[in-house]
């Protein structure tokens, strides 16, 4: 499959990230923010359990509930499944971002890799994610839904990732063709030290910002990725495109 590099000039990995790790015997932390997702949480473990990973590496799951209120937080203990499965309930809905954080905080895993609760991302693109990182190309791995096959992206979601892309880009001397992908893979000490703070959807903005900002060598790859509907529950919201576009310029000039 086709690849792209997301940032130009970047500093070599032995520069950049010298505590990364190579080799068989490694595991792949996967976060997966739960928000409001019974129909479909049991499916995507699934998924995520079945999924392909490089030769000799074992994975972790850790599935952090966001104050679901649909009965999917009881579901969610029926799943757990000793150190593979492990599961984190937040008393309130505190949004994506904090998910992601508090999954950085229980992660044990070499690797780490977020990924959405609902079904939009096919996990089948793990290998493809995770094969730079395994050979030393890559710093980061955003799986790229602009480079691979998309279906169902409604034109405002297609014109409102595009301009999120195109002003990440613009500020952070970029090259990406998406920049707010849910797709993130890299080393659980490098997302560590990126010392996120975003609370909501913005994390997808102060990831890139924060990626970009240090220069690191960042890989895109082809991903499948299959859009739900506002009435199949799709959360995102026009509002959160706009705070995230705000996000980028506060990182920019702000932070």
């Amino acid at each position: 499959m086709p690849t792209r590099s997301g940032h130009e000039g970047a500093l070599p990995l032995e520069r950049s990230l010298p505590l990364v790790q190579r080799g068989p015997g490694l595991k792949l932390s996967i976060l997966v923010p739960v928000f409001n997702e019974r129909s479909r949480v049991k499916e995507l473990l699934d998924r995520v359990l079945h999924a392909p990973l490089p030769l000799g590496w074992t994975r972790e799951i850790l599935l952090i509930d966001d104050g679901s209120t649909d009965g999917t937080s009881d579901l969610l203990d029926t799943l757990a499944q000793g150190d593979l499965v492990r599961v984190h309930h937040s008393p309130v809905n505190c949004g994506k971002g904090t998910s992601v954080r508090i999954g950085l905080k229980l992660a044990s895993g070499e690797y780490v890799l977020i990924q959405d609760a609902d079904l939009e991302y096919d996990p089948q693109d793990y290998p493809s994610l995770l094969e730079p990182l395994r050979t030393g190309q890559a710093d980061v791995v955003y799986g790229s839904r602009f480079l691979g096959c998309r279906q169902g992206m409604s034109f405002s979601h297609f014109l409102g990732n595009h301009l999120l892309t195109w002003t990440a880009n613009i500020l952070f001397r970029g090259r990406l063709t998406d920049a707010y992908t849910c797709y993130k893979a890299m080393p659980l000490l490098l997302a560590r030290s990126l010392d996120l703070r975003a609370r909501d959807f913005d994390i997808e903005a102060e990831i890139t910002a924060r990626v970009l900002s240090r220069r690191l060598r960042v890989q895109e790859v082809p991903i499948h990725y299959r859009a739900r509907s506002g009435q199949e529950g799709k959360k995102i919201r026009k509002m959160d495109g706009l705070l995230g576009w705000l996000a980028l310029l506060r990182y920019r000039f702000l932070s």
